[in-house]
């Protein structure tokens, strides 16, 4: 008899259970992740449509493989800025793309009967309560049945290890594509934050303008990018790069060699905008949270979090033990999966 219940409990019915989706929708990249399988899509968050017929050609990595080397009629889209959907129908059909090919094949074994899909997402929190809508809105346009959506500085923590409704604060800084975010959680909420949009696109443009305005250089977006994660450290390590570009005097290919000092020259302002945020969030904060930061340190996500050296830099300039997480480019979307293995502590700060 303990047998067939324990079969009747292990039994997945299409009517009664959910198929888990989470969705972390970066301006950057794109992740999904299902059930327990982990991450299953990690792409670009481009996609190429053809403008004469409105047909949309290309995704994910091949989309921002092209930017620049398309004929007119091919447009390429970036549907999220700054953290926020700013093209709902290139998003829908960036997500109906993703969930075919990488969530629909783990509901083959539902061969008869396919079950809801209920999708974990999140948004920041300067998000407004239509720009939040339209994110939930994408996704139940491209095959969601159920959205629960949460504040994505939440998701980030819990993707950290941290005990998100601990009463003992804790200070994440998530160095991401669109947007870099600081915030303090604690209690199972955002007590106090800031966001920048000085982030990693905007870092693009400017090691862009600062080969253009030192050496006479053009350079695409995806090279600056590529150089960047390349020669960027805090290291004091000595990286060359030869690159490549179009030459402002002769508009001809033109070569030169870029340092880790260039590009270090050339975003270190940057830096020190986050570090002067960072630091006017903490002095504002209640001196109870300011002592808990200094004891518990800072926690870095986000991609640039993996730049050699920068947690030793915002040590240096902070005071305060800054370390970088394990899995800091993943940690949104771990948060998400490790909040929904407690529905009733998820429910408790949806927002949606």
């Amino acid at each position: 008899m303990s047998s067939i219940i324990t079969n009747l409990k292990n039994l997945r019915i299409p009517f009664f259970s959910s198929f888990y989706v989470y969705f972390d929708m970066g301006t950057s990249n794109t992740r999904i992740a299902v059930g327990e399988k982990g991450v299953v899509y990690r792409e670009a968050s481009y996609l190429g449509i053809n403008t004469n017929t409105k047909e949309f050609l290309f995704f994910g990595q091949e989309a921002k493989t092209i930017v620049g080397k398309t004929p007119d009629f091919i447009k390429i889209i970036r549907p999220m800025s700054s953290g926020i959907l700013n093209d709902f129908d290139a998003q829908v059909e960036y997500l109906r793309h993703a969930i075919d090919t990488s969530v629909r094949p783990y509901m083959a074994e539902f061969s008869i009967l396919k079950p809801p899909i209920h999708g974990i997402t999140c948004a920041p929190s300067i998000a407004t309560e239509i720009e939040r809508k339209a994110v939930i809105e994408s996704l139940q346009k491209s095959g969601c049945t159920q959205v629960t959506l949460v504040d994505r500085a939440l998701a980030t923590a819990a993707g950290c290890g941290f005990d998100i409704f601990s009463h003992e604060p804790k200070l994440v800084m998530d160095l991401g594509g669109g947007l870099i975010e600081m915030s303090v959680i604690s209690g199972g909420g955002v007590v106090t934050q800031k966001a920048l949009k000085t982030a990693g696109n905007n870092m693009n443009k400017i090691v862009a303008n600062y080969t253009y305005l030192k050496h006479g250089l053009v350079l695409g977006e995806n090279t600056c990018e590529d150089l960047k994660m390349k020669l960027l450290n805090f290291d004091n390590q000595e990286d060359t790069i030869n690159v490549r570009g179009k030459s402002l005097e002769t508009g001809l290919p033109k070569s030169i060699k870029l340092k880790s000092s260039d590009i270090r020259e050339s975003l270190i302002s940057q830096f020190h905008h986050v570090v002067d945020a960072t630091r006017e969030l903490i002095e504002n904060a209640p001196p109870e949270i300011a002592d808990a930061i200094f004891k518990n340190g800072i926690a870095l996500t986000g991609r640039i979090a993996g730049v050699k050296g920068i947690d030793k830099y915002f040590v240096d300039e902070l005071k305060i033990d800054t370390y970088v997480v394990d899995h800091h480019a993943d940690a949104t979307i771990y948060g998400l999966i490790r909040l929904n293995k407690t529905p009733e502590k998820l429910y408790k700060i949806a927002i949606s």
